[in-house]
């Protein structure tokens, strides 16, 4: 038998059986306070239950924080990850590694926007490092950094605390300056333009702050791990964070702390794969580049692999200062940490002595390390992940479901045993838009208009016709396909299984159906939004060779 007033969860929900109305709209219009005293308890556990419910759903019940570190320019398939011992044992072996991480453009600001925004190229419409280029445009103000990751974040409850570099134009006076605090940051120590180690300006919440040149206090990557430590000191014990520190290295001009300056003070760029090959069968940037190389470019990048890899035990030590602060502080175990770069990078392959920017693997894999709660330790996940894939992952953990305006995929269920299984992508597409000057350089008549980034011996790094589009599969056979928006409407083709150097493009030789099937996905790729690019999958047989 029920006390008096326990009216049971059917009756309170004005369920079959019952006479009064639903709890909730007693209390928009009581008959009598006896009534309103009889419903209060009840009401009281709906509201608890609904919380109950709204806790689990946005999964307020454990309120797990993200860190998020950002190198620049870091490879992994010229042993980029080798300086970051610390980073591989605190993050890597204490989680994941994925051995199939990709960037959809290698260019840090287009690469940069699609981390942001969970977007293909195509949809956020980031072409280059430019202001013309839509880089942290005014343009790009209005429209798409209302719908990057730390807009939905902040909704979310989340405390939110940048520092490094953003997107290349940032702070330019001419789209705000540093006034300008790009949405969805509470916490804002965002560097003026591109990376410099030091005499930089930083909006520190959007005000200018200028610094020198002395190591103690102005060395850019110690400065980013310094006042991370400082956000979490101070920060809020009771709201979850996330916290997103984006070092300038391993980008130019490579300026490396005192401490590391004899560090792999003998180390030379790899030698081996494509490293000073010349690409005959490519497309015409890779076709005017000289082989072989002169000994002084190899001599200006090996020094320059050198100092990419002393600028990077200064990040490591960034990861190591970070996590053993979380740790410190009983945070470690409810915090997720992930650890990637921008884009990849080259050093003398196919003679191209230093950039990005390019279609092949060294330029487009980046690592991805990733430790967090339910992700077992020392996994190694082969699925294709893609930088348009940590901000859909981001929210994910913070409790969102799909973001339908994301082209990513979260790709939490696949680091987390507890949670259902995903049916995975086996391709995704690859896209650049090259840039040029339209005038002739004098010092490189034969070269001609519209090339980029040229050395003193006239080999560029970068063109107008440096425009393509890629298709780019991991399945039993992993292949490569790209067509350039060039005069000659360039293809090239590679079978990655039994060529993974990409010394031979295969065009000219592969099955003519097996070309009419990437092509077709390429415009597939090429054309998706939101939930066409999560959705369309790839016929395992279709492009197997």
């Amino acid at each position: 038998m029920r006390a008096a007033g326990d009216s049971g969860g059917r009756r309170l929900l004005g369920g079959e059986g019952s006479s009064d109305p639903p709890a909730e709209l007693s209390l928009k219009t009581p008959h009598s306070l006896s009534h309103f005293s009889t419903n209060r308890d009840n009401t009281m556990k709906l509201i608890a239950f609904l919380f109950l419910m709204v806790s689990f759903r946005f999964g307020h019940c454990v309120r797990q924080n993200i860190v998020f570190i950002l190198a620049d320019d870091q490879d992994i398939k010229l042993q980029g990850m080798t300086p970051m011992k610390k980073t591989q044992a605190l993050i890597g072996n204490a989680g994941v590694t994925f051995t199939n991480a990709f960037v959809v453009t290698p260019l840090c600001c287009p690469s940069r926007s699609a981390i942001l925004t969970g977007k293909y190229p195509h949809n956020h419409l980031v072409r280059n490092n430019s202001l013309n280029g839509n880089c942290s445009s005014v343009q790009w103000q209005k429209v798409m950094e209302p719908q990057v990751f730390s807009v939905y974040l902040k909704k979310h409850g989340y405390q939110t605390f940048f520092a490094g570099k953003y997107l290349n134009k940032y702070g330019h006076a001419t789209v705000g300056g540093t006034a300008h605090v790009p949405l969805g940051w509470d916490h804002w120590h965002g560097l003026v333009g591109n990376s410099k180690y030091y005499n930089y300006t930083l909006s520190v919440n959007g005000v200018a702050e200028n610094h020198g040149d002395i190591y103690q206090k102005d060395y850019l990557t110690d400065l980013i791990a310094n006042r991370s430590v400082e956000f979490l000191q101070s920060k809020k014990r009771s709201v979850p964070f996330f916290m997103m520190l984006s070092t300038p290295a391993c980008h130019s001009p490579w300026t490396v702390a005192p401490r590391y300056s004899k560090s792999y003070n003998v180390t030379k760029a790899p030698r081996h794969g494509s490293f000073n090959v010349h690409g005959k069968d490519k497309h015409w940037l890779l076709r005017q580049a000289k082989t072989p190389m002169k000994n002084t470019s190899i001599e200006f990048l090996d020094g320059v692999f050198r100092k990419r890899w002393q600028t990077l035990l200064s990040v490591d030590d960034l990861v190591e200062k970070v996590v053993m602060k979380l740790e410190e502080m009983k945070e470690l175990n409810n915090t997720y940490i992930f650890y990637t770069s921008d884009n990849g990078y080259h050093t003398g392959q196919f003679s191209l002595p230093i950039d990005k920017r390019q279609l092949y693997e060294f330029d487009i894999r980046v690592p991805l390390l990733v430790r967090g709660p339910g992700i077992k330790p020392k996994q190694t996940i082969k699925e294709p992940i893609l930088n348009i894939d940590l901000a859909p992952t981001f929210l994910n953990i913070a409790g969102y479901d799909v973001i339908q305006s994301m082209d990513g995929n979260s790709f939490l269920p696949l680091m987390d045993s507890s949670r259902n299984k995903t049916h995975w992508r086996n391709d995704f597409l690859v896209e650049y838009t090259g840039e040029g000057d339209a005038k002739l350089d004098p010092a490189c008549p034969n070269v001609g208009p519209g090339v980029a980034e040229c050395f003193p011996d006239c080999v560029c790094e970068d063109a107008f016709n440096n425009t393509y589009a890629c298709v780019r599969t991991l399945s039993k056979v992993n292949l490569q396909y790209c067509e350039f928006a060039d005069s000659e409407a360039f293809v090239e083709v590679y079978n990655l299984t039994s060529d993974p150097h990409q010394l031979v493009n295969i065009a000219k030789t592969v099955d003519p159906s097996l070309l009419v099937k990437m092509n077709q996905r390429l415009i597939k790729l090429e054309s998706c939004s939101g939930n066409d690019c999560r959705t369309v999958k790839v016929e395992e047989d279709g492009f197997d060779s």
